[in-house]
């Protein structure tokens, strides 16, 4: 069951659903959250990589990091790709899952904004955000822009394992936009 805002509201008061800088009361929508854009990005670093083999592993330089200052944006170029992060640092409770999804503004000019579906229960750290411009026009991105919302469910059962306890939990305590490691997937 997805959360109201009432619901939201009252979680975030009884400190199971924990955000850093506190959410401001616009930020709640009637079922969802927006979070904003941090001022880290990362981009593939294609002056010296050519291919990204997963069975391989990834090579550390496989990125660069771009920060931006106070009042300037990233141009998303068309069918570009650059790994972001929220703003907002998130506690989930071993009873909850969140669900990321774009902005439908943002999508209407062609920005999509992706993660790995939802984030787990007991996940902590910001949220990593795969940003893509699939329009034929450079768009300009901001940060404290709303880059995404977040709907938050309510598990049958607090979860036995949640993320926070699972060995094989990769990005616990993330800060910033995390790069990929493939050490799971096979």
């Amino acid at each position: 069951m997805i959360l109201s805002d009432k619901d939201i509201k009252k979680s975030i008061k009884k400190k199971e659903l924990i955000f850093y800088p506190k959410l401001t009361n616009d930020q709640i929508g009637p079922a969802s959250i927006d979070l904003k854009l941090s001022n880290i990005f990362k981009v593939f670093h294609t002056e010296k990589q050519s291919l990204l083999d997963t069975k391989k592993g990834l090579p550390k330089d496989f990125t660069k990091t771009i920060k931006l200052k106070k009042g300037e944006n990233f141009i998303l170029h068309p069918n570009n790709f650059v790994i972001a992060s929220t703003i907002e640092w998130i506690k989930v409770p071993d009873n909850m899952v969140i669900r990321v999804e774009g902005k439908s503004s943002l999508a209407r000019m062609g920005v999509l904004v992706h993660t790995a579906g939802f984030v787990d229960p007991g996940f902590e750290g910001e949220i990593t955000l795969e940003i893509s411009n699939q329009s034929n026009l450079a768009i300009a991105i901001y940060p404290n822009m709303y880059i995404c919302q977040i709907a938050c469910e309510f598990l049958s059962s607090p979860s036995e394992v949640p993320y926070n306890k699972r060995k094989k939990s990769l990005y616990l305590k993330q800060r910033g936009p995390t790069e990929a490691n493939t050490n799971n997937l096979f």
